[in-house]
């Protein structure tokens, strides 16, 4: 009886084994997934998760790829917002939809033993009584987001991704879901690529767990994303190595500048070749898998807007600092007064030992707009875009004629603005400076379609995004990015590389 029990056992392990990978020609594990066509609702919803999940914390040379020592997952692009693909957990192993996510460090999935939230119901459900290899651990966690919470308690089970069977792995059984964002998710779970730094409960990222368990021959991760919609792959995670297929000429280098998130230092953003000025200096960068845009200082998107004659709203506390003080702020940087001291010199800005903050005024409005200091941050935007205006020799009233116009470019609360699908062609190229090399992304790259009611919708792939000093500026470079240029994760050497997409 025991044999036999052995025998079906070790059938059905097979039989989820060969529904999981599949077999490529060049000895690589695959998944093949299908695709979805994006609309609006559902970008919504991705933004939602990904802003939701930034507010969540409880505080070179070219490498070869072997067939015996790494491992690939193959991605959907799920509406190009979110590229997901399946992993095992258990033995024998309980598949599950998960977001390969280098933004967060943890893994968890719904459980079996949540029985008061839908979306555990609309998604598999981890059973720990089905797992040979389970084990208990049963501390308690609650992670919150910015509309709801997980809660849950960490198990420990086998993890199987792509054709590696990660053994005793740390993770969550979520048995609360209170965001709406989980209940319409095609996604079970997520599973984190970040550092162990911004892990809840100290679980190691499953890359940790490869590492000390000697399983990948080289301490390396990289994405290919494929933004073709019409394409039947969606993209591959490559642990182990990097596929040269998915990418062209070598990759460029830089150190991860703070664990956590895997962060690094760029430069200047680039509109056409000419400098937008507030990077020009150098600004902290994030590149991160789970977002689905780029996201950066209002200051430089409002000028990307206006480049690309994408539509906002129009915020009154800018124009009003532009007709009170523009003319002030003019004089003041003909004067060679430092543009860091010019808002402060004319009263909107007060340094507070730590950052500065507007004075006299005290706003309630939302960071996502201009930050919680409106008239302060306002202020230091016109001081960029006047300073960038004032290098190309422009008149007086041509500079604050700009100035006027990229307060009607600020985004909209919610991030995105819209623009002419029909004037793609006309948009010039943006270029990120990284490693003091330029990356550019052409109209065709950072603009996003959307379907909606049969309707084709052209967005801006950026959306504003401000994070204080000491932490801020900050960019995150997202899915639009990671999509033109093929990205390496070399938590070996605490680097990340990019070179352009095959």
């Amino acid at each position: 009886m025991g044999q036999k029990h052995l025998v079906l056992l070790t059938c059905f392990w097979v039989l989820s084994c060969a529904l999981l990978l599949h077999a490529s020609s060049d000895g690589l594990l695959r998944i093949n997934l299908n695709k979805k066509r994006l609309d609006k609702e559902v970008l919504t919803a991705a933004k939602l998760a990904r802003q939701e999940s930034h507010l969540r914390r409880s505080e070179g040379s070219r490498q070869s790829l072997s067939a015996s020592s790494d491992d690939i997952v193959p991605l959907d692009n799920y509406l190009d917002t979110q590229y997901f693909g399946e992993i095992g957990i258990g033995t024998p192993p309980q598949n599950f939809t998960v977001i390969f996510d280098t933004g967060s460090s943890n893994l968890w999935v719904p459980s079996s033993k949540c029985y008061f939230s839908i979306a555990c119901y609309l998604h598999h459900r981890y059973k720990s009584a089905k797992s040979k290899t389970y084990k208990k651990n049963g501390e308690t966690c609650t992670i919150t987001y910015g509309s709801g919470q997980i809660a849950g308690f960490f198990s420990e089970d086998n993890v199987l991704v792509g054709s590696l069977v990660v053994k005793n792995q740390k993770f969550i059984e979520t048995t609360r879901e209170t965001s709406p964002t989980f209940i319409i998710g095609k996604f079970d779970g997520i599973l984190g690529l970040g550092f162990p730094e911004i892990s809840v409960g100290g679980a190691p990222p499953i890359w940790q767990s490869m590492k000390e368990q000697k399983l990948v021959a080289k301490d390396v991760f990289s994405f290919w994303l494929n933004r073709d919609p019409d394409a039947a792959a969606g993209g591959e995670l490559v642990f182990g190595g990097v596929d040269p297929k998915h990418y062209k000429g070598n990759h460029t280098y830089v150190p991860v500048t703070r664990k956590g998130y895997w962060q690094f230092d760029m430069g200047d953003l680039l509109i056409g070749g000419h400098s937008t000025g507030y990077c020009a200096g150098g600004c902290a960068a994030i590149v991160d898998s789970g977002t689905s845009l780029l996201a950066g200082p209002t200051t430089i998107v409002a000028q990307v807007n206006h480049a690309i004659g994408a539509e906002g709203i129009i915020s009154t506390e800018c124009k009003e600092v532009v007709r009170e003080y523009g003319e002030m702020i003019l004089e003041l940087l003909i004067a060679q007064t430092s543009p860091q001291k010019v808002c402060t010199q004319i009263g909107l800005c007060v340094f507070d030992g730590t950052h500065y903050v507007s004075n006299p005024i005290e706003s309630v409005v939302e960071k996502q707009k201009l930050g919680s200091d409106l008239f302060c941050t306002a202020c230091e935007m016109a001081v960029v875009w006047i300073q960038n205006q004032l290098r190309e020799n422009k008149t007086k009233e041509l500079i604050l004629n700009y100035a006027n116009q990229l307060c009607e470019r600020l985004p909209s609360p919610n991030g995105e603005s819209t623009v002419d699908c029909h004037q793609i062609s006309k948009m010039p190229n943006l270029a990120f400076t990284i490693a003091n090399k330029t990356f550019t992304l052409t109209p065709e790259q950072y603009i996003v379609k959307l379907e909606q009611a049969g309707q084709t919708i052209c967005i801006s792939g950026f959306m504003a995004f401000d994070i204080p000093p000491p932490r801020g500026p900050l960019w995150i470079l997202g899915d639009v990015f990671m999509g033109a240029y093929h990205t390496v994760f070399d938590f070996g050497e605490n680097r990340i590389g990019f070179a352009k997409s095959a």
